[in-house]
């Protein structure tokens, strides 16, 4: 039997008419709110324009970090780098919505919500340049509850959920305290969404009312795969069919992004149970740098989304608001000098150091890993004593 052949729909880049999608801005940066974003507009409102002005601020910087990481491993300064381009509004809206005392859960494209939270972007360098056994310590305060990179497809979502188990099973959760309850966060995309982990953290997630927001980056290609031959219907709705609010949102405003994902997560914290967003958003650099997306999707797909980028959008937002030229300027300016730092400290990277990869296997130390240590040392050292001899 011939397999059916794989390809997007005609409409493959229209915009979402869903009457359930949050969007706040149009594509041209209009105040322009849908009709299911108006129970989210008071949280928008609340924002002060340092804050709004700081939403674009991320936006920029992690574009110009994410260009560099991208020309580095081109240069071969690094063995693989996964772009975030065109995702910069889905990723900054929803890390900013975050509580201090929340924990975060990425897949390996979140670059941003990483930054955000305070990890430093090298350790995302060192990490594809592999230097390190999972790139940061997720219990270190200075990465603000920030766990590794995942990039097994889906398991971070199983990860997420045991961890909002435990919050639940330890009353970190649902006692009415917002400045001590806690909640967890997980992101992953439309392709990792046909993966079993991620359904299995649903169940689990269901069945014991975990404080956690599902967060899917729908950026319409599962590598070379098209949403539309993944799911014949919308991809939140899988999370109502676990009994969990599920959110449409436009994932290239920003404005969406942070005032859905603060709703939820205040929602989940205080003990109403799992929330699941489904972020519309668009992939428009290559899967990874190993990926050619000329192969599998079309130029006008690709021009049609670069109209709604992200950044644009909320610079043209910004401008009607009043935001002078000297602003844009120093936040290129200061994007330019991130991306300067970035490469740099990328060159000055010294090789791999044979302990660290024994480091983390286990929270605590164990028996087992000194052994092989103790064994690697051993062994390495046996080449120094036969080109002695």
């Amino acid at each position: 039997m011939t397999p059916p052949e794989i390809s997007a729909p005609a409409d493959a880049a229209a915009p979402s008419d869903d009457p359930r999608l949050v969007r706040v801005l149009a594509a041209d940066g209009s105040f322009a709110p849908s009709a299911a974003a108006e129970p989210y507009l008071s949280v928008i409102d609340g924002l002060a324009d340092a804050e709004l002005e700081g939403l674009y601020r991320d936006m920029v910087i992690i574009r110009a970090f994410d260009r560099q990481a991208t020309n580095l491993q081109r240069q071969g300064q690094l063995a693989l780098w996964p772009p975030s381009l065109g995702q910069e509004a889905a990723q900054v809206g929803s890390a900013r919505a975050a509580r201090t005392q929340d924990h975060l859960f990425p897949s390996y494209r979140e670059h941003v919500v990483t930054r955000i939270r305070g990890v430093d972007g090298i350790d995302i360098i060192r990490l594809m340049r592999g230097l390190t056994h999972g790139g940061w310590n997720p219990f270190d305060p200075k990465n603000g509850n920030t766990h590794p990179y995942t990039l097994v497809l889906g398991a971070q979502t199983l990860h997420a959920t045991g961890f909002g188990m435990g919050l639940v099973f330890d009353g970190r959760c649902g006692t009415g305290d917002p400045e001590r309850d806690e909640a967890v966060i997980v992101y992953y995309g439309d392709g990792a969404s046909s993966q079993g982990d991620v359904h299995e953290a649903m169940v689990f997630a269901a069945s014991y009312n975990t404080p956690e927001v599902f967060f899917l980056q729908n950026n319409q290609w599962a590598i070379s795969v098209p949403v539309a031959t993944q799911s014949r219907s919308p991809l939140y709705r899988r999370g109502d069919g676990y009994g969990m609010p599920s959110i449409p949102l436009d994932g290239n405003d920003v404005l969406a992004s942070y005032a859905v994902t603060r709703v939820a997560l205040d929602e989940a914290r205080g003990g109403a149970g799992p929330r699941a967003i489904e972020a519309m958003t668009y992939r428009m650099g290559a899967h990874t740098t190993s990926d050619d997306p000329t192969k599998y999707r079309t130029s006008d797909e690709e021009e049609s989304w670069a109209g709604r980028d992200p950044i644009a959008r909320m610079a043209a937002y910004l401008r009607g608001r009043g935001a002078s030229d000297a602003f844009f300027a120093g936040v290129d300016a200061d994007a330019d000098a991130v991306a300067d730092d970035v490469r740099v400290r990328t060159t000055e990277l010294g090789g791999l150091d044979r302990d660290v990869i024994f480091e983390n296997v286990y929270s605590e130390p164990h028996p087992r890993v000194d052994e092989q240590r103790a064994w690697l040392a051993s062994y390495e050292a046996s080449f120094d004593e036969g080109s002695a001899s």
